[in-house]
């Protein structure tokens, strides 16, 4: 169950493409691509932006069922909105608004109110955003949770772009009979184009682009340290969104019957003005439970998410443990072979990208058949363990010793040169010979034979490092043990 939690939260969440990042280590076809696609986009947000207003596609009215309502065809959306789901809110926010402004000044709007009215898509880009960064949820369509929480987020996302409406009709002195009419056709046309076209978009899409990001992590937005914030952020801009959409309903909805009640006759005019205030009163008690289910849903975030850092934490802590019983020699305490192979092909990386030298060190103890025999396999893990003692009180920390196998230990010391790696194997060999292992007739006394090899850039890989030391060894031995035998190349 806690591999699976693991799993989902990292399967799930999404990251911006960072566009530095793009520019600073993206390959040149990956640049030209996404840029190129980018900047095609951006112009033809730019084109059909224009084409909204010279062909009169705001506020077209629909028949739905004996209601009349307004929609508004504003093809740009259809593309920064996939940009903002699928590469990052920037890569979304400034084509849409470069595309809102050119409409906006076409249109005669004062340069003042066109670069506020321009800001008016990306705020809803910016809610959308929001949502898939504090929500692990997939952005891959494919099931009725990522499907809803999809919906919600284009909803609120639509009414807070449609704020745009307003500064519309005010520098264009469009009347309240009108002022619906664009509102509407702004968020309703925004809400369904996002359904109806950029839904079925993301779900083919998203699939592809997420395996593309997940082979390239080293080009995504680093993620956000504490996601609480970006949680309480997302719940009050829902909350404000359907808030606002009421409040703005029935201000609108309350202009429109003002202005037409001249002719009605006072009684109806009384039914009328009692009907606005139960609508109202309903709607702030609305409120009141918008707001309380803000505040629960954050409470129960918050508590989700300790216990799930609590689970992670002790997952983290399991792991760790697993991983360290199953790199360490049980008699010896140091790691063991499958660690020691990691740690030299990592050293032998580091070195050759740093340039400084490293030493390996191959050891085994003298005539240790002869020690099990003789005295018995106790007596053998005795001086196993004395000699590992001994390795593990000369190394430093950025040393790592190993048992290698059977009585084979083998050291690796980084930034060292050839005088320090023979010094260094010397004093160990002086220092075993010294010590006595306890044994049935009395003591006994152990010899060590050392091999050692010097890191050689021009190797191609770092199982020619290990041949090498294991040469050197063979030839401590041969040359009649308790001695050391340094190979520099």
């Amino acid at each position: 169950m806690k591999h699976s939690l693991l799993h989902t939260q990292t399967h799930h969440t999404a990251r911006a493409l960072s566009m530095r990042r793009l520019l600073r280590d993206g390959a040149p076809h990956e640049r030209k691509l996404v840029f190129g696609l980018w900047l095609l986009s951006l112009a033809a947000s730019i084109g059909l932006g224009l084409a909204t207003v010279i062909l009169h596609w705001s506020g077209l009215p629909v028949r739905l069922g004996g209601i009349e309502l307004y929609v508004t065809v504003y093809p740009p959306l259809v593309i920064c909105m996939l940009w903002t789901l699928t590469c990052g809110w920037w890569w979304g926010a400034v084509p849409g608004y470069l595309a809102t402004l050119m409409l906006a000044l076409y249109s005669g709007m004062p340069p003042g109110w066109a670069l506020l009215f321009s800001a008016a898509n990306p705020l809803g880009f910016a809610v959308v955003a929001l949502g898939y960064r504090a929500i692990p949820i997939s952005r891959h369509l494919h099931n009725p949770g990522s499907v809803l929480f999809y919906l919600q987020l284009a909803f609120v996302g639509a009414i807070f772009s449609s704020s745009g409406a307003l500064v519309w009709c005010y520098t264009n002195r469009i009347g309240s009979n009108a002022l619906l009419p664009i509102w509407q056709g702004w968020w309703l046309g925004a809400f369904l184009q996002s359904v109806v076209i950029v839904a079925p978009l993301l779900a083919v899409l998203w699939p592809r682009i997420e395996r593309w990001q997940s082979a390239r992590r080293y080009l995504l937005v680093k993620p956000g340290a504490d996601p609480r914030r970006s949680v309480l952020r997302l719940l009050g801009c829902v909350s404000g969104g359907v808030l606002l959409y009421g409040y703005a309903t029935l201000q609108l909805a309350d202009r429109l019957l003002l202005a037409q009640s001249g002719g009605i006759s006072p009684g109806l005019a009384a039914v009328m003005a009692v009907a606005r205030d139960t609508t109202w009163a309903f709607y702030w008690v609305m409120a009141l439970i918008v707001a309380f289910i803000a505040f629960f849903g954050y409470q129960m975030f918050v508590h989700w998410q300790s216990l799930t850092n609590q689970l992670l934490d002790e997952l983290r802590v399991a792991n760790q443990r697993l991983y360290t019983l199953a790199g360490t020699d049980s008699l010896t305490g140091l790691h063991n072979r499958r660690v020691a192979d990691e740690r030299i092909a990592a050293e032998w990386q580091r070195a050759r990208r740093l340039g400084h030298g490293a030493a390996l060190l191959m050891i085994d103890i003298d005539h240790f058949k002869r020690i099990n025999d003789g005295h018995g396999h106790p007596v053998g893990d005795e001086a196993i363990r004395m000699l590992a003692a001994e390795i593990r009180a000369m190394t430093r920390d950025i040393d790592s010793a190993c048992r290698y196998g059977g009585e084979e230990f083998l050291i690796i010391l980084p930034q060292v040169d050839a005088e320090g790696a023979h010094a260094f194997a010397e004093r160990l060999r002086q220092r075993v010979a010294e010590l006595p292992v306890a044994c049935a007739g009395g003591t006994l006394h152990i010899t060590i034979s050392l091999g050692i090899a010097l890191f050689d850039a021009a190797e191609q890989s770092h199982q020619r490092w290990i041949e090498r030391s294991d040469h050197a060894l063979y030839e401590a031995k041969r040359d009649g043990r308790n001695r050391v035998v340094l190979r520099s190349a």
